[in-house]
This record gives C-alpha cells, structure tokens and sequence, in this order.
C-alpha cells in the first residue's frame, strides 16, 4: 500500500502552530486510568463531525480537546475550502497571491503522489471538469465537448511543479500561474481537494487527540473516518456501511454492512454515486468523473469502502476504485497488501451484490 506516515509526521509538525494554541487551553490532568469515553459533536465542513474518545490517560478534558478540534477544522477550512470565499484556495485558483501554509503545501505534495500512484485518475488538479459538469464548486451539468476539452487542456497534475515551495518567490507567495510547468501558465488549473480533504482533516483531529494522551478513540468528519484502540465495551470498533441506493441522504439509516476495525489505528472511508448525481433525457450522471476521460463513470460500481493505514489515503483510493470500476478495484485492493476493501454493485440482473478482500472485517451483512 502506498504509505505516508512519513508525511503525516510532517504535516502534524507543520501544524504545530495550531497545536500550541490549543495545547495552551488544555486543562484537567487526568488521575484515573479507568475508562472515559465521551463524546463530542460540532459543525464543520457543511456537515456534522463525531468524536469519541476515552480520555483515561488523556492530559485534557472534553471541553478543551473540543475547542481544539474546532481550531483545527476552523484553520482548515480557511486554507484549503473551495466553498470559502476568503480560504487561501479560492484565492489560489482566482490568481491572487498568497502565503501558503503548512496544510496547503502538504496535501499539494500528497496530492501529487496520489497522482502518480493512480496513473491520473485521482487528479486534483481538475476542478474546472468537476465544475462544468455541476459536481465541483459551481453549478452546470452536460458541458458540450469543446468545454470538456478546453478543461482537459488546464488539468493534469504532471503539468505543475512537484512541491509548491519550488515557486515561492522571495517574499513567499506563489500565484497559480507560478506552479504550472509546462510553458502554458496561460492555462491555469482550478485545484479541488475534495476527494482527500476530509479524509486529511480526520488525520489531523486523530492526531491532535494522540498528542494528549488520548489512544481510544473514533473520528468520523462526514463519513471519513479514524479509529484506534477500543470502544467503550472494550471491543474493536464498529461502522456501518450504508447501502448505496439513490436517496439514502443520511448516513445510518440505510445500512448494507457493518464492519469491525481496530485496534491497530486506521482510516476508513466509503465513496459512492447514490447521492450526488443528476438525471437528464432518462440518464443518470455520477458525480464521479474520470479525469483521464473529461466524463463521467458509468459502471457497475455503486460504492467502494477502503480501510488503509489513514483516512487520507482511505479516501482518495476509495475515489480511485469509484472511477476504476468493480474487476479493476477488487484487483488493485488485492494487490495491496496493506489495503482492504469492501465493493457494493449492481449485478446483472440489477441486484444489489458485493465483493470484499480476504482481511475485511465484515461483522454484519
């Protein structure tokens, strides 16, 4: 499996900066090794995030492991939010000069390898195909091909430096047209992390926790996931998979799976069509495009469930299986000794049916 524990060091380093801000509110030593589990909820990134946590060994109290987890996701979403108006990205892809910080430049390097490992399938530097297909940050649906085209000849991550320290100027901003490599800074890429950002962000709340103390515990930010150690029944943790069926909107209502993780630490992310999408003249268009093809998938893969080393790595390989479709998925999961996956499709009578590698732990069906 493609691994980045060693970026993951260096992101949680770059971030310290937030961490000695929060780590500053920390208080309430605890004195007792017996189990505290507790749980705490919030708003972020347009959506709802859990936390549970045993805080026996833990150096701070639910109150201010909470204002830490809002710092962090709050500093998030001001660096890398396509939604944010004022986030250094939407300033990015509108041409302004900025300072990047140590967020922004590390999940540009990420994204980058993610890239390469995916042969371009998992190109975050496509967002104006997501765009004009009405799945990224504006709102259009059936581009004509001369619009897929023209997004084709801006995208491509092979078309830009490699790390985003390399086009700093003195001053230390960089300016989209810094990055592009090619000779064609006059076609500028629109950069859309969505399909690793959450899971980024769950590994640095996971990580944040860890640095107080904190070894039991599930992170779920809209479905991206991070788990370790145990739950409050002192069992491994369980998580539900939903069943990928077009209106199942609320994650938990609708289940076709449940599986079983920790506690060895983990990522686990589930990526899927049913629930953005759009109908026109009788056909449905997934929200997932193959950046390869400027259009949307059309398979029989209705959703892929990856558990991997992190979330980061969970979700952009989730996507990856989603533009891939079932055979080549089920073949590149297996070939990935580090990796397991859980595969729902459509079979040809149009049931429901799946596929899971050998060491997913699949607990209830």
């Amino acid at each position: 499996m493609f691994s980045f524990n060693v970026m993951k060091s260096s992101l949680l380093a770059g971030f310290s900066a937030v961490l000695m801000v929060v780590a500053a509110a920390s208080f309430s030593v605890s004195c007792s090794r017996a189990p505290r589990y507790v749980s705490i909820t919030g708003y972020a990134q347009g959506g709802d995030y859990l936390v549970k946590v045993n805080l026996a060994g833990s150096d701070a109290d639910a109150a201010s492991l909470k204002k830490g987890i809002d710092s962090i996701l709050t500093s998030f979403d001001n660096s890398l939010s396509g939604y944010n108006p004022n986030s250094l990205l939407t300033r990015f892809n509108a041409g302004e000069a900025i300072v990047p910080d140590s967020v922004f430049i590390e999940i540009y390097r990420m994204a980058g390898k993610f890239y390469e490992l995916t042969g371009g399938a998992v190109d975050v530097s496509s967002g104006a195909l997501f765009d004009i297909w009405g799945f990224g940050f504006t709102s259009d649906s059936l581009p004509s091909a001369d619009r897929i085209n023209a997004a084709m000849k801006s995208s491509g991550m092979d078309r830009l430096v490699g790390d985003l320290t390399l086009a700093e100027s003195a001053d230390g901003t960089v300016r989209m047209s810094d990055i592009v490599a090619d000779g064609h800074p006059e076609l500028c890429p629109v950069l859309n992390y969505n399909a690793i950002a959450q899971g980024y962000s769950s590994d640095l709340v996971a990580g944040y926790l860890r640095s107080h103390g904190v070894r039991d515990l599930l992170v779920n930010l809209g479905g991206e996931i991070v788990c370790s150690g145990v739950n409050p029944s002192g069992r491994p943790w369980t998580i539900g998979v939903d069943s990928p069926v077009d209106g199942n909107n609320v994650s938990g209502v609708e289940l076709k799976g449940v599986l079983e993780a920790g506690p060895e630490s983990c990522g686990i992310v589930t990526s899927g069509n049913y629930r953005k999408f759009y109908v026109r003249d009788g056909r449905k268009y997934a929200h997932t495009i193959d950046p390869r093809t400027g259009y949307p998938v059309d398979h029989s893969l209705l959703s892929a469930t990856i558990v991997a080393g992190d979330a980061v790595t969970a979700d952009a390989l989730a996507t990856y299986c989603m533009v891939l479709g079932l055979e080549q998925a089920a073949a590149f999961i297996e070939s990935q000794p580090d990796l397991e996956g859980y595969l729902i499709y459509a079979d040809q009578d149009g049931r429901m049916d799946i596929w899971k590698s050998s060491g997913f732990r699949l607990v209830s069906e």
